[in-house]
């Protein structure tokens, strides 16, 4: 299939950048791996809680370790920049069928703190939901079939159900290649999971060119669930970008609006990036250059967001904007 480049892009003015970036990196964390990123951030009990991903190896080779030693770091803070990163890892799960757990999303549901988080198994890329009060110990709810993943929760039942979205892989049904789109689905207990519906496809993404998905969990506002999803372009022609011997592929921000009562329906969508790669420590020096992935969203009391983001695969990030400005971005779409 010929692909349609995209070119190039850029972010969103009401976007605003912390000046301090990046906010947390592996230099930060006491036990020492070469990556930190993909964090799910929320609040919970009046403090800000961050769950990032680590990945171990050598930097200065440029060499990473199995992919089977990665996990989750657990970092706290007062004010959403300064982060406390605690002396270990909190959270990861490994046996005969699972190689590792990585790419965390945390929601807060009356009261109980939810973490979606990716699995790499044996047979299938699968995507779970644990659930923790105190960040030490977490119950395991659900693991998906393969081949699903990035998966974020909804912050209070819709219609008297929990409610997700998602990102399967359909490699066989969409042609034997990249081509995966943004789903939904709903749960009566977090556990069993159906009444699946396509949410947003690919052809619906302009800067977007081989897959789409959730990106950070939803967040309620007057027009309707404002909801980031992160977005795909390949183009064959960036060879080496990065540490990998090829990497073709960008990661964009982007951001929608679901209907209140009935998320499958689309109400605002913004036509162009919210954000693109273009800080350096998003676009050059990283395990893989030219990505932007939101994996938390925080709606403060005086109506700022606070967006959290990896950078580059390598280094976690803050963004903000004003939750009117997003809004606007969506029902107007470009």
């Amino acid at each position: 299939m010929t692909i349609q480049l995209i070119g190039a892009l850029k972010s969103s003015t009401v976007i605003t950048r912390y000046p301090g970036n990046p906010v947390l990196t592996a230099a930060d964390v006491p036990y020492k791996p070469a990556l930190v990123f993909n964090a799910g951030v929320t609040k919970y009990e009046g403090r800000y809680v961050m769950v990032f991903r680590n990945d171990y190896g050598d930097p200065a080779t440029h060499t990473l370790e199995p992919s089977s030693t990665t996990n989750l770091g657990l970092a706290y803070s007062k004010d959403g920049i300064q982060w406390e990163v605690q002396p270990k890892p909190c959270f990861g799960l490994k046996d005969e069928e699972i190689i590792r757990t990585y790419d965390p999303r945390l929601t807060v549901i009356d009261g109980r703190c939810y973490m979606c988080f990716a699995v790499d198994t044996k047979h299938g890329l699968r995507g779970g939901i644990a659930v923790t009060e105190d960040f030490e110990h977490f119950e395991v709810l659900h693991l998906s079939l393969p081949d699903n993943r990035n998966m974020v929760l909804f912050p209070e039942k819709i219609g008297s159900k929990y409610v997700r979205l998602e990102r399967p892989f359909p490699v066989y049904g969409r042609g034997g290649g990249d081509r995966f789109d943004m789903w939904l689905s709903d749960s009566p207990d977090l556990v069993y999971w159906g009444n699946s519906a396509l949410v947003l496809g690919v052809e619906d993404i302009p800067f977007a060119n081989d897959k789409i998905g959730p990106a950070a969990p939803p967040i309620r506002t007057p027009k309707g669930w404002l909801t980031t999803f992160h977005a795909v372009d390949r183009d064959p022609s960036r060879g080496k970008n990065g540490w990998e011997a090829a990497w073709r592929k960008r990661y964009t921000a982007g951001i929608a609006l679901l209907d209140l009562e009935d998320p499958r329906k689309v109400v605002g969508l913004y036509k162009e990036p919210l954000m693109a790669p273009e800080a350096p420590y998003e676009a050059e020096g990283g395990f893989r250059n030219d990505v932007i992935f939101p994996g938390g969203m925080i709606l403060e009391d005086d109506g700022e967001v606070k967006l959290y983001y990896g950078a580059a695969d390598t280094v976690e990030c803050l963004a903000t904007a004003h939750v009117d400005d997003l809004v606007k971005l969506c029902l107007e779409g470009k």
